[in-house]
């Protein structure tokens, strides 16, 4: 292929290519509102994963610049991730990675593995393994980290270093030492959460995260808080964009797989969300396949430059959608700014309090508790309202890798144990009325005189066959003494394999016995091939094989 060819490949190069200068003016605006939102995530997130604030700068930065180069959609943002952020702090702690100071290349490494499964994953067309993770399950999950990034911020907002590891542990070590708490920093935090509640509920564009932390610069500056005793943030070090070495070896170790992997499928289950959110209001259709590749340059990116593992953002797309950016110029002139103002302003970082982070944190969090989604679960479905509590539970209860697994296990056995249990219904007739009905829903409906139809509503295959052949044969048991055939409606089976068809033989034989004619109607091009190559046409016989059950029910009444 030639470079050219490459080169037109790339979707900021295609985008370019039919750019009209009237954009520019909604792009740069864009870009410039999409910085500004950005900066308390980029301090605030790293927090979560145990991770230096300049690792979350460079995180934002670079993110947009690879998603902009790579990224299908002209309207996306990425960056930091609530979700992620947890996920990331999870397996650093799961691989028994405690101090700042090892975290971070090890952070790296996991960011740039990322990074190649989700190219990987594009390249093979996986982007439908993202729909394992069921509603249930992003909900349930979402409501779990959050629950947990609050209880988290506990030691932020009362600057007591809790020594519970779980979270009724460490809410029942702070009902005990309330008498501790530094009551100055608890009014900051809850201060500023309060203001961050009420401004959302009020003006939820707002950029109110950023507008709260100038104001508690200010006051920390005015006032002093650390000289009576508030803790603020550290010095950044002095900031230099260049190529970060992450720590390698760690990527021979499968815990570091298994946690690259798990980073993977819920940032891009969680990006994927939003990117198909923001299409739907833009009337435009979402390539997951494409986005994988997007999410790989982007965290490829952020992790060569110093950043953490990134997915896509609903709060910076929504600055983006608000203002009216066309294209991922945007993304551009948001992370050139940025870096601009991370250069001239980091010295008065050094002001914030920590407290002011937590209170972001944890309005954040409240955000992600979607109840309503609860009540709408609940209201559809009490078995789906149940995997969602389950997986909040579990997240809370034994982590977030673990939570997530335990809850996709728990989710796929019961899907498997609705299939192997399917329903079948009995088929008649309605006197004066065409066609066939199912004999439980209308009362009216009568069994056709010598002749029993079922209609088996799901696929055939190894883990439901059982289930199928006795409930076939109850009803075979069950048959009136004057019924001479029993035809099974296959239109439902979608789906027959070797096991299946040595079922509907077993039928055949045990029904011959009985004296009564077996017979299959509605079988799909598919079914119909097993069938003929395991020898069961021949048992049936071509005139018992029929178009439909209503063709079967007529054949039969015109023979009677």
């Amino acid at each position: 292929m030639k470079v050219t060819d490459l080169w037109n490949k790339i979707p900021l190069v295609d985008q370019l290519r039919d750019y009209q200068p009237a954009w520019l003016k909604s792009d740069v605006g864009a870009g410039l509102s999409v910085a500004a939102v950005s900066l308390p995530t980029a301090i605030a997130y790293p927090v979560i994963a145990g991770l230096p604030i300049e690792t979350g700068l460079f995180a934002t930065i670079f993110s947009l610049v690879g998603y902009a180069c790579f990224g299908p959609s002209r309207h996306l943002m990425v960056g930091p991730d609530t979700a992620t952020c947890i996920m990331l702090g999870s397996i650093l702690t799961t691989l028994g990675v405690m101090h700042a100071a090892e975290r971070e290349p090890v952070a790296l490494a996991l960011t740039l593995a990322v990074g190649c499964l989700c190219f990987v994953a594009g390249a093979l067309r996986l982007g439908f393994i993202a729909n394992f993770l069921s509603r249930p399950i992003l909900v349930g999950f979402l409501a779990g980290i959050s629950i947990s990034l609050i209880i988290g911020q506990i030691g932020r907002m009362t600057a007591l270093k809790l020594a519970a590891s779980s979270i009724v542990g460490s809410i029942l070590e702070l009902l005990g030492r309330l008498d501790e708490i530094h009551w100055l920093t608890f009014l900051i935090g809850a201060g500023t959460l309060v203001v961050l509640r009420l401004v959302r509920a009020w003006r939820p564009a707002l950029p109110t995260p950023l507008f709260a932390i100038a104001v508690c610069i200010g006051l920390s500056a005015v006032f002093d808080f650390q000289a009576q005793g508030v803790a603020v943030l550290s010095p950044l070090p002095a900031i230099s964009f260049h190529l970060a070495a992450p720590a390698l070896s760690s990527a021979v170790n499968l815990d570091f797989l298994g946690g690259a992997l798990a980073i993977t499928l819920v940032s891009f289950a969680s990006g994927i969300v939003t990117a198909r959110s923001f299409a739907m209001k833009r009337h435009r259709d979402v390539d997951a396949d494409q986005e994988l590749v997007g999410f790989g340059a982007a965290n490829i990116v952020s992790g060569a430059f110093g950043g953490f593992p990134v997915t896509a953002s609903d709060s910076r797309s929504a600055v983006n959608f608000a203002i009216g950016g066309k294209t991922q110029v945007t993304a551009l002139v948001a992370a050139s700014s940025f870096a601009i103002a991370v250069v001239y302003v980091s010295g008065a970082l050094t002001y914030l309090p920590l407290a002011t982070l937590g209170a972001i944190l944890i309005s954040a969090a409240i955000d992600l508790i979607d109840l309503h989604e609860f009540r709408v679960l609940l209201r559809l479905s009490r078995a789906e309202f149940c995997f969602a509590v389950i997986t909040t539970l579990t997240v809370l209860a034994v982590g977030v890798l673990q939570g997530v697994f335990i809850s996709i296990t728990a989710t796929l056995a019961h899907l498997l144990w609705i299939a192997s249990r399917p329903r079948i219904a009995l088929l008649g007739r309605i006197a004066g009325s065409p066609g066939l009905y199912k004999l439980h829903r209308y009362a009216e409906a009568r069994a056709i005189p010598g002749m029993t139809i079922v209609v088996l509503e799901a696929p055939l295959v190894f883990f439901n066959a059982d289930f199928v052949k006795h409930r076939l044969l109850k009803i075979a048991r069950a048959l009136r003494p004057e019924d001479k055939w029993f035809v099974l409606d296959a239109a439902a089976v979608n789906m027959l394999d070797s096991t299946g068809v040595g079922k509907l033989e077993e039928i055949r034989v045990s029904l011959a016995e009985r004296g009564v004619a077996f017979g299959i109607a509605d079988l799909n091009s598919g079914a119909k091939r097993i069938v003929d190559r395991a020898g069961l046409s021949k048992g049936l016989g071509e005139a018992m094989i029929f178009p439909s059950a209503e063709a079967a029910a007529a054949v039969f009444e015109a023979r009677e």
